[in-house]
C-alpha cells in the first residue's frame, strides 16, 4: 500500500471514530446543529446531491468522503 493510501485510510478512520453516524437523516441533523436546535457535534451520513445543494444555500458546509468498504464493516 502506498504511503498516500495509508494516510488516506488513517484520515478516514479518524473521521469514523470521531463522528456520529446519522445515516439518511444527515441533512436534517446538519440543519438542527446549524440552527442550534441540538448540541454541536461531528456527524456523518448520507445525503442526496439536492440535499447537499440545499444545505450549501443555507450556509451549511458539507464534505463528501469516500469510505472504503473494508472500513464500513467490523473487523473479525
Amino acid at each position: 500500500m502506498s504511503q498516500l493510501q495509508a494516510k488516506y485510510l488513517e484520515m478516514v478512520r479518524h473521521v469514523l471514530d470521531n463522528t456520529e453516524d446519522v445515516g439518511d437523516r444527515f441533512a436534517q441533523e446538519a440543519r438542527r446543529i446549524h440552527y442550534r436546535e441540538t448540541a454541536e457535534r461531528g456527524i456523518r451520513g448520507v445525503a442526496t446531491l439536492d440535499e447537499c445543494a440545499a444545505l450549501a444555500e443555507e450556509g451549511i458546509e458539507v464534505m463528501s468522503l469516500s469510505v472504503p468498504n473494508a472500513l464500513k464493516e467490523p473487523l473479525q
